[in-house]
């Protein structure tokens, strides 16, 4: 049974002619709040009979967070309006237990997840291709094409700007909340249960292209020395290729370095 709201521990007057109604957000949406407000029940002021979406995101939550909202016990919407004097208990994903037939907020997940990050999120793009995940990025997209191309290409936004996901047109987001990208790493494989998707060193950690094997006796008359250092092609038997900017890897002391960056923080592969 899903708890509706907690006993009221932060009550404020609303100014005259305002109506209020009480708020409590759970787990991780906390960290949106301001700190008096976080892990209590408080009172939340407005004008006029807004949506609960504009109220929570008034709070600072983008609506991408949330995956049911309780209005006095019974789930809403996000267009849901409120009048005043309810009790409006709002929750994250759910990914420990079963709701059962609450109804969720969240589209359906994406069959084959491939995500657009913003400019904060360089270092972790570059990870997530290692483990084979389609992901788009450049230190100069704006808000705009994000949220294009995420609706086009139904792409899942990952960023560190809250404004970004409250666009309403976005329907796949998530705020990262870690701060080391090897964190941001195992915070977005847990979110989208992306464990069992791992295609290891299949894509292009610098441009995303797909990683092709090539022989090594053809690499050698076509790679040049800048690409290759002497003596790697006669010490190592396979070689992949971008088919996008023609870069070679190969299994050296670069993969074994990855591999224990990942295991630092979990992932094995």
């Amino acid at each position: 049974m899903l708890e509706g709201m907690c006993p009221l521990k932060d009550r404020e007057s609303a100014p005259l002619g305002r109506a209020t109604a009480t708020f409590r957000l759970y787990a991780e949406l906390n960290d949106f709040l301001a700190p008096e407000r976080r892990y209590q029940s408080f009172e939340h002021a407005f004008d006029g009979t807004p949506s609960v979406k504009d109220r929570i995101e008034s709070l600072g939550v983008p609506h991408t967070e949330v995956d049911l909202v309780l209005v006095d016990g019974r789930a809403v919407d996000f267009g849901h309006r409120l009048r005043g004097g309810e009790r409006v208990a709002v929750y994250p994903v759910f990914e420990a237990f079963d709701v059962g037939d609450v109804s969720r907020l969240r589209p359906q997940p994406l069959r084959e997840p491939r995500f657009i990050l913003d400019v904060h999120l360089g270092r972790l793009v570059g990870y997530l291709r290692a483990l084979g995940f389609d992901c788009l990025y450049a230190n100069d997209f704006s808000d705009e094409y994000i949220i294009r191309t995420a609706q086009d290409e139904h792409r899942i936004i990952l960023t560190r700007d809250t404004g970004l996901l409250k666009d309403g047109r976005v329907t796949h987001g998530r705020y990262v909340h870690a701060t080391d990208p090897l964190q941001q790493l195992r915070e977005v494989v847990d979110r989208f249960q992306l464990a069992g998707l791992f295609e290891p060193f299949s894509r292009c950690m610098r441009c995303n292209g797909e990683l092709r094997s090539i022989d090594g006796a053809a690499l050698a008359d076509s790679v040049e020395p800048s690409e290759v250092p002497p003596g790697v092609l006669e010490r190592f038997g396979a070689f992949v290729r971008c088919s996008g900017c023609g870069r070679v890897y190969w299994r050296g002391s670069h993969y074994d370095r990855l591999r224990q960056r990942f295991r630092s923080v979990g992932i094995d592969i």
